[in-house]
């Protein structure tokens, strides 16, 4: 297991947001009650983190921190998240931006390295081969 910083989120008593960061998984382990080891995560980094009683995680949070977060902040930070309205763009905003991107002057105002869509790959048609009808199997 790499060496990351463990964070923890939670809500103080008037509601903002509390941070705490630790070096080691042992001060964790002392305040909360390990209940397993997660060995299913898709970030592999994280495989076989402890798993704690009344926190939600381990998260990734960049390359270097781990992030653990009680169930009223994850729920209310995951509702915040899918509250986001996602701006739509049209197909000539994408083009101009990829043109941009590629004369190395892209606008800065219309082009949000965050909020860009992946550029779309083209695979060429596949010609499959005919399949017979049911009615040539059937003598």
């Amino acid at each position: 297991m790499a060496t990351k910083t463990i964070r923890v989120v939670s809500r103080e008593v008037d509601g903002s947001l509390r941070v705490k960061d630790h070096e080691t998984l042992e001060a964790l382990k002392n305040c909360f009650e390990q209940i397993g080891i997660d060995d299913c995560s898709t970030d592999l980094t994280l495989r076989g983190f402890p798993l704690f009683r009344g926190l939600v995680g381990p998260m990734a949070e960049g390359k270097r921190i781990a992030r653990y977060e009680t169930p009223e902040v994850f729920e209310a930070l995951t509702k915040e998240w899918a509250a986001q309205k996602v701006r739509r763009r049209k197909r000539s905003e994408i083009l101009a931006a990829e043109a941009a991107e590629a004369a190395g002057t892209a606008d800065s105002s219309s082009i949000h390295s965050e909020e860009r869509p992946p550029k779309r790959m083209h695979f060429p048609l596949v010609n499959f081969p005919s399949v017979p009808s049911l009615g040539e199997f059937v003598s």
